[in-house]
């Protein structure tokens, strides 16, 4: 049984993150055919709260949900969807539990998988970017792109300028978090500006990196009186006490 869902707008609340699927729930009696809805809907919900999660631009996705080879049954009480493993949208595993009516039996337990396609507005390389090369504005654009089984695509092109490629990024290729690094701006020997603000008051003194380090990282420095201070890497040939808040 196949059922499609394309979703064009995330901005509607959701609700936070369960593995009961209470609105799959119904205290009337449920016939057969209504439970692959029942669980369309809990999968359709949990495809929602990843991809808004996720940030993901301008989402669509396509439900597909597989009945088993066993006959449903009917309920005579209520159903309740569980997602039993939902990591990957493009392969889901939900369970369909009718409580039955207790001491008198009629309960059952029903396994559906249910994939997922997922499109939306992902970042892309517009030219091709060599291993090692700085990330810019102009590298970058952003495309439909189907993404149900990337785990590591960006959203936004503002979380990867500044980066750098591990390894040589051709030119359409969907640019992924473990594909990028950030640059090393300071390395071991450079000559380098520490520089303390507090209250309004800024301090610089010269120093030398003793260590190499990218944005944020923390690396040794001998400053100019001959004492190694640990300072955090703020820019190129940069860095800041590391007992001082990061700057902004």
């Amino acid at each position: 049984m196949f059922n499609k869902t394309i979703v064009t707008a995330l901005s509607r609340m959701l609700l936070t993150g369960s593995i009961i699927f209470n609105t799959s729930a119904h205290a009337a009696p449920v016939s057969a055919d209504k439970v692959p809805l029942l669980v369309e809907n809990a999968a359709r919900e949990h495809v929602l709260r990843w991809a808004d999660s996720r940030g993901l631009q301008e989402a669509e996705f396509d439900i597909e949900v597989v009945r088993g080879s066993r006959p449903l049954a009917a309920c005579s009480k209520e159903v309740t969807v569980e997602a039993a493993d939902s990591r990957q949208p493009s392969r889901m595993r939900f369970n369909a539990i009718c409580a039955g009516d207790g001491a008198r039996g009629g309960g059952w337990r029903y396994e559906f998988v249910v994939r997922a396609k997922v499109s939306a507005r992902i970042v892309l390389a517009a030219n091709e970017i060599g291993a090692g090369k700085v990330i810019t504005d102009e590298d970058l654009l952003l495309e439909r792109h189907d993404i149900s089984t990337l785990s590591d695509s960006v959203s936004d092109p503002k979380e990867v300028v500044g980066m750098s490629a591990k390894r040589t990024v051709r030119v359409g290729e969907v640019l992924r978090t473990g594909s990028l690094a950030s640059p090393v701006l300071v390395k071991r020997g450079d000559l380098v500006n520490i520089i303390a603000t507090r209250d309004q008051v800024t301090v610089t003194m010269s120093g030398e990196a003793m260590d190499a380090g990218a944005k944020g990282s923390q690396v040794r420095v001998r400053n100019s009186s001959g004492n190694i201070i640990r300072a955090r890497v703020t820019g190129p040939g940069e860095v800041q006490p590391a007992d001082m808040p990061p700057a902004r």
